[in-house]
C-alpha cells in the first residue's frame, strides 16, 4: 500500500518538486507577460489612430488648410491653383484615408508658410530641443520630487509635512507660462543669475549647429570646451526648473502617500520590531515599494511634458517642437500643426507602451 503511494506521488509531482499547481503557475509566467505586452501594443494602435483622427477632422473645420493659411496674400486664380494641387478639393474621407497612408511612410506633408519645409524635416531640426528639454525636465522631477516625498513620508503630520504637501500643490497648480515669467523676473531681471532666453548664447549657437545631434548638451560635451557647456547649463536651469516642479509635485505626493501605505505593511512592523532605525526603513525597506506607482504614471507625465514645453519653450524662447508649433498656429499653417500634433501623439503612445512594459517587469500584478 505504502510502494503504491509513493509511485502515484511520483508520478503526479513534476521533476523540479514543486506541486502541480505552482508549477503551471510558474510555467505560465512567460505566456501572461507575452500576452500582457501583445495587448499593450495593439492597444497602442487605435490610440494613435484615435489622436490623429481628431486632428484631422478638427482642422478641417475651418476649411482646407491653404485657405486658412494663405486666404488674403494670392489671387482666387493662384489659391484654386494651389488647392487643387494639394488635394483639398476632393472629398474628406478621401483625404483623410491619403493622409493615412501618408503617415505610415512617415509623410507628415509640407509646411504653407515659411520656406516650406516638409513636417518631417521639422520634426528632426526641432524634435531633438524639444527632447532635450524633457530630459533636464524629468532629472528636476525625480532629484526634487523623490527626495521631498520621502521626507514628508517620514515627517508625516508634522511642519515639514505640511509645507511639503503645499508646495506640491503649489507646484503643479501654477501655470507653466506664470511660474516661467516670474522665475525670468527674478532670476534674469533682479538678480541677472541666469540667461533671459534661448537654448544657448549666438556664438555658443552657431558653434554646436556646424554638426552634432542637435541636443546641445552633448554637443557641447563632445566640442571639448567647458565654456560651451556652462553655457547650455545656464541656458537651460530655468526652463526645466518650471516644467520640471510641475511634474515634482505630483511625483512628491504620490511617493508620500505610498511610502505611509507601505509603513502599514507587516514586514515593515517586523523590521520595526528588530530595531531598524526609521530612516533605513524609508531608504530600504519601503522605497522600492512605492516608486511603483511613479514607473507606471511616468508615461502620463511624459505626455504632460509634452503638452507644458508648448508654453515653457515660447516662454523662454527654447526652438524646440512647442516652440514651432505656437509659430505654426500663430500663422495658421494647418498642415505644420496637423503633422507635429499627430507626431506628439506617436510618441506619448510609444512612451506609455513601453513604461507599461518596465511596470510589468518590475510588478509581476500588472500582469494579471
Amino acid at each position: 500500500m505504502t510502494s503504491n503511494v509513493a509511485a502515484s506521488s511520483a508520478g503526479t509531482t513534476p521533476a523540479d518538486g514543486l506541486p502541480p499547481a505552482r508549477t503551471a503557475r510558474r510555467r505560465s509566467g512567460g505566456t501572461s507577460l507575452g500576452r500582457y505586452i501583445l495587448i499593450r501594443f495593439l492597444l497602442m494602435i487605435p490610440t494613435v489612430l484615435i489622436l490623429v483622427t481628431v486632428v484631422f477632422f478638427l482642422i478641417r473645420l475651418t476649411g482646407d488648410p491653404i485657405t486658412t493659411a494663405l486666404g488674403g496674400q494670392l489671387t482666387p486664380a493662384q489659391l484654386a491653383e494651389r488647392i487643387h494641387a494639394a488635394g483639398y478639393d476632393r472629398p474628406v474621407l478621401v483625404q483623410y484615408f491619403e493622409y493615412l497612408g501618408q503617415i505610415l511612410t512617415f509623410d507628415f506633408g509640407t509646411t504653407l508658410t515659411g520656406n516650406r519645409m516638409p513636417v518631417t524635416e521639422v520634426l528632426v531640426t526641432y524634435g531633438s530641443a524639444t527632447l532635450e528639454l524633457v530630459i533636464y525636465a524629468l532629472v528636476v522631477a525625480f532629484v526634487v520630487g523623490i527626495p521631498l516625498g520621502m521626507v514628508a513620508a517620514a515627517k508625516r503630520d508634522r511642519w515639514p509635512d505640511a509645507s511639503l504637501r503645499v508646495s506640491a500643490i503649489l507646484f503643479y497648480a501654477t501655470p507653466v507660462f506664470f511660474s516661467g515669467l516670474v522665475a525670468k523676473l527674478i532670476f534674469s531681471v533682479w538678480l541677472g543669475w541666469l540667461p533671459v532666453s534661448g537654448r544657448a548664447n549666438v556664438r555658443t549657437e552657431i558653434a554646436l549647429s556646424k554638426e552634432g545631434t542637435g541636443i546641445y548638451l552633448i554637443d557641447a560635451i563632445a566640442s571639448g570646451n567647458p565654456a560651451y557647456v556652462q553655457d547650455v547649463l545656464l541656458h537651460a536651469i530655468l526652463p526645466a526648473a518650471t516644467l520640471g516642479l510641475l511634474t515634482a509635485g505630483i511625483f512628491l505626493r504620490l511617493v508620500r502617500t505610498n511610502l505611509i501605505g507601505t509603513y502599514n505593511m507587516p514586514y515593515i512592523d517586523a523590521a520595526r520590531s528588530r530595531g531598524v532605525s526609521e530612516g533605513r526603513l524609508v531608504r530600504t525597506h519601503a522605497y522600492r515599494p512605492a516608486l511603483i506607482p511613479i514607473i507606471t504614471v511616468i508615461g502620463l507625465q511624459i505626455a504632460l511634458m509634452l503638452g507644458g514645453a508648448v508654453l515653457t519653450e515660447t516662454t523662454f524662447e527654447w526652438k524646440g517642437l512647442g516652440f514651432q508649433l505656437a509659430a505654426y498656429l500663430g500663422a495658421r499653417d494647418f498642415v505644420a500643426v496637423q503633422g507635429i500634433v499627430a507626431m506628439i501623439a506617436v510618441i506619448v503612445a510609444v512612451t506609455n507602451f513601453v513604461v507599461d512594459i518596465i511596470a510589468a517587469f518590475v510588478d509581476p500584478r500588472v500582469r494579471y
